[in-house]
């Protein structure tokens, strides 16, 4: 998985506009208890916004470059076995690459920006 040069990070406007106003990405409710940023791949995102975010309007999606993540980054078993990525650390808002507001409908189901890759 290590391989993967962008990751992508669903949160809540307002926790994205206190982070640009910090410079530094304040976490959601779930990675501040948990510890670490969660992240997900391309390939896991649609099954992550199904899951975690059915049904919520206000949300940003963020594609952050693994490459300026470092060593902070970690791929660990999560959802089934799946590798996903995590963040144990600060992160910079400079090492987002792109964001698009989004919207998840109540199927779970999402129209992702075409950079998603």
């Amino acid at each position: 998985m290590r391989n993967v040069d962008l990751i992508y990070k669903i949160a809540s406007a307002e926790v994205v506009e206190a982070s640009r106003r910090m410079g530094t990405f304040t976490g959601m409710a779930v990675d501040l208890a948990d510890g670490y940023v969660h992240f997900s791949t391309a390939e896991q995102l649609p099954d992550t916004l199904r899951l975690h975010f059915r049904g919520q309007s206000d949300l940003v999606l963020l594609a952050v470059r693994t490459a300026d993540l470092d060593s902070a980054l970690t791929w660990e078993p999560s959802r089934g076995g799946a590798l996903f990525p995590h963040l144990y650390g600060q992160m910079s808002m400079s090492v987002v690459a792109h964001e698009a507001p989004i919207a998840v409908d109540d199927d779970g189901r999402c129209d992702l920006p075409e950079w998603v890759q």
